[in-house]
């Protein structure tokens, strides 16, 4: 980042670069933008937060889990089909139930395969449950910033806090 002021002081005609690097402080401009989102990142810091006992429960039932099929999957397909140890399986619970797949141990027996297809299947839950659950807890926030504040004309409640005119009848709160 400082290489062009340097090579401006020493090479001859380089001073061109200088002006590029002024350029590239326009950048810091489109960082002032972001201010508009400081209000959507605190709604979602608070959404995480509360869902986070939740998605914690949640991970260590996945971990549970991953335990459980990685102890069953060295039981059903054994060292024979390169399941050598439990950790060894567990690794492959964890890369099946993610669905990366990265295939270096795979079931050779059908239970093997069938319990493999199962765990891709509930490996998709990994993505869905979190996202629910942080899912309700955005809505909730947004829920409540909703106003009690009753329109004067049209007596309808249920406004934004930062709403002037009444969204049913246009009339000023």
């Amino acid at each position: 980042a400082i290489l062009p002021t340097y090579l401006s002081a020493f090479v001859i005609g380089a001073q061109t670069l200088i002006v590029i690097r002024a350029l590239r402080l326009l950048r810091v401009f489109r960082v002032l933008k972001l201010v508009h989102f400081v209000g959507e990142a605190r709604e979602l810091r608070t959404a995480l937060r509360a869902s986070a006992r939740k998605i914690i429960i949640f991970l260590g039932a996945v971990l549970t889990i991953v335990v459980i099929v990685g102890a069953l999957i060295y039981l059903i397909e054994g060292e024979e089909h390169g399941f050598i140890s439990i950790p060894e399986s567990i690794y492959w619970a964890i890369v099946t139930m993610t669905t990366v797949g990265y295939g270096d141990i795979a079931p050779q027996t059908a239970p093997g395969k069938f319990l493999a297809a199962a765990i891709m299947i509930l490996g998709y839950g990994i993505i869905a449950v979190p996202t629910g659950i942080v899912s309700v807890e955005i809505a909730g926030v947004a829920r409540r910033r909703i106003s009690t504040i009753a329109c004067p004309q049209c007596a309808s409640e249920g406004h934004d806090t930062d709403a002037i005119f009444c969204k049913f009848c246009g009339a000023r709160l």
